[in-house]
């Protein structure tokens, strides 16, 4: 009987040794793709500058995420994040609201309630003299904050939202670079999405919480605020100064076709995977050791 106990008790010691090698494997593969995708080099610290540096695979592809789901909330039916292995998305359809784990989160709220012209469309105001309400977003907002502090992972919303403020988030400096969001672990940042394949500058602030105490591994992003960047088409036809009234986003899309200006880049799209998958994925209680 005692030599019953001694060889379970020893097997149960070589699983979870296993297990927690099987982490740490997982672990180093993210980080590293991370750096990959974010730098374009292996930063593998065992290598020296006449190795040969080996290409990883996408961030966002299956064979790293047989272990780590990612939930896309918030996101568009048909959207970037729509045909991904392994990659859960929860568009308008299936409410993203109700999401409640286990994966960690790439949320996309609702930003029209938040943003410059949360009250409605000018014109369209002065039409009817119907404002609309400041942050009246259905609680979408709260539900992404809520979850990316539960679950782990990432939030963006576009920049001087009056959602950070609203929810006494700290607003990141506009040039880039990470700063404490919150007094509970959150990590906030602002960095342009022109800077990853996007028309415009689009500058958006990211909200970012590991589903732990402990910190986030957070990456150098591609920080700058950058020049305008205006459509050489619109500037060709309407003149620069109508060009910049009209805006860098603006010049695409507008009335009920807004996919242009809320598209988000490839590049971006997997970057924001990628600091999900580092984010701390939350263990059940079975799975903890």
């Amino acid at each position: 009987m005692k030599s019953q106990t001694v060889e379970s008790f020893l097997k149960q010691a070589q699983e979870t040794a296993a297990l927690r090698e099987q982490l740490a494997t997982v672990t180093r593969q993210r980080d590293e793709a991370m750096e990959f995708a974010v730098h374009g080099v292996n930063c593998d610290a065992n290598l020296n500058a006449s190795t040969e540096r080996r290409a990883y695979p996408p961030l966002c592809s299956s064979d790293l995420l047989d272990h780590i789901k990612v939930a896309a909330l918030f996101v568009e039916e048909s959207g970037c994040y729509s045909n991904l292995d392994e990659v859960e998305a929860w568009p308008e359809s299936r409410d993203a609201r109700l999401y409640d784990g286990p994966w960690p989160v790439v949320a996309h709220p609702p930003c029209q309630r938040w943003g410059k012209m949360w009250f409605g469309q000018p014109l369209t105001v002065k039409r009817t003299g119907i404002r609309k309400k400041k942050g009246d977003d259905n609680g979408c907002f709260e539900a992404a904050l809520t979850a990316v502090r539960r679950w782990g992972g990432v939030l963006e919303h576009p920049w001087q939202s009056h959602a950070w403020p609203h929810f006494r988030l700290n607003v990141p400096p506009r040039s880039g670079g990470w700063i404490e969001a919150d007094a509970i672990g959150g990590w906030t940042c602002c960095v342009e999405q022109g800077q990853y394949g996007h028309y415009a500058r689009k500058p958006t602030m990211l909200y970012v919480r590991a589903a732990s105490t402990f910190r986030p591994n957070l990456p150098e992003l591609k920080w700058g605020h950058t020049a305008a960047k205006y459509d050489p088409a619109v500037v060709a036809r309407m003149g620069i100064k109508r060009a910049k009234r009209l805006g860098e986003v603006g010049a695409r899309g507008g009335g009920t076709d807004s996919t242009p200006r809320i598209h988000t880049p490839a590049a971006f799209r997997d970057l924001l995977l990628g600091i999900a998958m580092r984010s701390n994925t939350p263990l059940t209680n079975n799975e903890r050791f």
